[in-house]
């Protein structure tokens, strides 16, 4: 059966963007108003000016109205930020922000804070200092990633990068609506975009571009959802490859010269929940492409979201429910269609790792680089903790370019020998930890999105609440003899996983207040989708939420083997029968080995919701266990009934 576009009624959104005037309306009359806020319709607009409108929850007080806010986020492909964009972030989040900068898992920058009447100002500093907030959000392609290492011996890093950035200035709206609206049409300072980028996005194909249009690859309604790229080297998965819309993988000769791409396709993780219909998915093998042919074939598989993406229901709109509602081989064959040829098989790969690239590093040419593990991404002063200062000095110092990760950490680059002494100077002057093994394990591989207070989207607290979380997991392995344990851990305030908890070994995902979705099973290089294991668990049960399950993890896991990887090996049911059968209070006898205390048939008993907090008022005081406070109570309750 031959697939048409689909025609059906399209959504609110859809409707919006087509009478927009390709992104002006209505976000440039309402920006010219005396307003503290932008409208629904132009909020929806100001997205693809890489800004979303936020409500700091925090200061909300009854009968007045919300603190409105703007969040900006920076396109910085690769995660590459020259030194005047950073002082000039810096800056800005002083003079117009919450004092702070956020690092993205997209490897970009984000400030807080910004008022309408300062969006103008904002935006025109960060262009007029290299950087853009361009396409940044919206139903568009968005930044596109890269390894962040600056490796210059290692050509296929080079070409990584060299590609993010080509397809990411390829995809970049077209219309100049963004520079009307925030410079009033003057050009931006920016590098010149290479030829062959100009050249391949008039190329034609065979429908991939749309005729006569402004936006020749967009159209006038751009794609029916976001879109995200990566690009990376064969075994490097800083980039989480499974999880973008399409990834690039960089194939070169034994030379280092670049032959071509293998390219996978329908990776994403957003989802809804209490909808079935959406889920996280995994991005599948697609095949390979000549490197001659790499920006057709991106743009053929942008054509075919574009056309054939769902465009009446924005939960169903992502190319991955295409590619799972035709199936891998026909969405491949639409793709040939636009693309004019057959793709080649994909090519093998060595086995994926996760790398972060802190510490020191030879870039290769006479060059050091320096990685820095920022917790959650938050770069701040705070107390003793002075980041933002210790950044601030050494780029004005030195002039140093940095990369961000996609595990929000910094790269300081291009640092000559004979700074490193400085770079470190700085850095321990002002708090910072520069040797990459004194970073706590549980800390330093894992990742919380902002949430709550400022997203709106968020349920419950992420950032804010991840390094108790982490305190109290970090006391619990130490109580239980696990105390060199550590694994993968990612939080997110609300199922639309923007710190990637579905590809986590142990995933939280807000639910409710308070509460989250435990996921289980995904791996330490990133390569496997964990599952939802608990729907919503109590944050003050954490710890007795996960003691028999990392008990069962230290008795029966094999040799090396990952906590993700085990939970997956044994499955959630022999997890659920261990944990149903055992009583919290396992003791370490002499041998270190921990002797749970179990009770043969276990059986629960409830007990009124307002005895609840009494009952576990009194375990806490005691130190005992509420099962055993109920099993001494009806003891002794039966005790005096025999005696009557």
């Amino acid at each position: 059966m031959v697939q048409t576009p689909i025609e059906k009624k399209v959504s609110k959104v859809e409707k919006l963007k087509e009478r927009s005037n390709f992104l002006r309306e209505p976000l440039l009359s309402e920006l010219q108003q005396d307003t503290t806020h932008f409208t629904e319709d132009a909020t929806q607009i100001l997205k693809f000016h890489g800004s979303y409108q936020q409500d700091n929850r925090d200061n909300r007080v009854k009968g007045q109205e919300k603190d409105y806010q703007m969040m900006l986020r920076t396109r910085s492909p690769g995660g590459f930020i020259p030194p005047e964009l950073f002082l000039a972030l810096d800056r800005l989040a002083e003079e117009y922000g919450n004092h702070t900068l956020r690092i993205t898992t997209r490897q970009g920058f984000q400030i807080h804070g910004i008022l309408k009447q300062n969006m103008k100002t904002v935006i025109k500093t960060i262009l007029n200092n290299m950087g853009s907030t361009l396409s940044a959000c919206g139903d568009v392609n968005r930044n596109v990633m890269s390894p962040p290492a600056p490796f210059k011996n290692k050509p296929e890093y080079q070409y990584a990068f060299k590609y993010a950035n080509n397809i990411a200035d390829l995809l970049n709206p077209q219309s100049g609506a963004y520079y009307e609206i925030w410079l009033d049409g003057e050009k931006a300072i920016s590098v010149e975009e290479a030829p062959e980028v100009k050249a391949a996005r008039q190329s034609k194909g065979r429908g991939m571009i749309v005729e006569n249009s402004l936006e020749p690859i967009y159209g006038e309604q751009f794609l029916p959802r976001k879109f995200k790229i990566c690009v990376t080297v064969p075994g490097d998965n800083s980039v989480d490859v499974y999880t973008h819309d399409i990834s690039l993988v960089v194939m070169t000769n034994k030379k280092g010269e670049l032959q071509g791409f293998n390219v996978l396709a329908g990776g994403g993780l957003g989802r809804t929940h209490n909808k079935e219909e959406t889920f996280a998915r995994i991005a599948d093998e697609i095949g390979y492409v000549d490197k001659a042919d790499i920006y057709d074939l991106v743009k053929a598989i942008v054509a075919t979201q574009r056309d054939y993406g769902d465009r009446t229901n924005r939960r169903h709109s992502r190319m991955k429910y295409l590619i799972h509602d035709w199936g891998v081989e026909q969405f491949k064959a639409k793709v040939e269609s636009y693309f004019g040829k057959e793709l080649k098989p994909y090519k093998k790969l060595p086995v994926w790792q996760y790398q972060d690239f802190l510490g020191w590093h030879e870039q290769g040419d006479g060059n050091w680089f320096f990685g820095i593990g920022v917790e959650n991404g938050r770069v701040k002063d705070e107390g003793a903790f002075q980041l933002k200062t210790a950044l601030r000095e050494i780029v004005q110092q030195l002039n140093l370019p940095m990369r961000l990760s996609p595990n929000h950490n910094i790269i300081l680059c291009e640092i000559p020998p004979e700074h490193k002494a400085t770079v470190e100077n700085i850095l321990n002057n002002r708090g910072i930890i520069t040797d990459p093994q004194a970073i706590d394990p549980l800390t330093r591989y894992s990742m919380a999105c902002p949430a709550l207070p400022t997203c709106g989207l968020a349920i419950t607290e992420s950032e804010r609440a991840l390094p108790g979380i982490t305190d109290q997991i970090r006391t619990l392995l130490h109580k239980l003899g696990m105390v060199d344990e550590h694994f993968v851990m990612r939080m997110t305030g609300c199922p639309n996983g923007c710190a990637r908890p579905y590809m986590a070994e142990l995933g939280f995902v807000g639910s409710a207040p308070d509460k989250y979705q435990i996921w289980l099973g995904g791996t330490p290089n990133q390569t496997q989708l964990a599952q939802p294991y608990e729907q919503q668990m109590p944050i003050d049960e954490l710890e007795s939420f996960f003691e028999p399950i990392f008990v069962f993890f230290k008795q029966s896991r094999k040799s090396e083997e990952s906590f993700g990887s085990f939970c997956s090996r044994v499955g959630f049911a022999a997890i659920r029968n261990f944990a149903e059968n055992y009583t919290l209070g396992s003791y370490m006898d002499t041998d270190n080995t921990i002797k749970p205390k179990f009770r043969k048939n276990q059986r629960r008993v409830s007990v009124p919701d307002h005895l609840f907090p009494r009952l576990k008022e009194i375990a806490e005081k005691e130190g005992r266990p509420m099962n055993q406070i109920i099993a001494d109570a009806l003891s002794d309750y039966f005790t005096k009934s025999k005696e009557a």
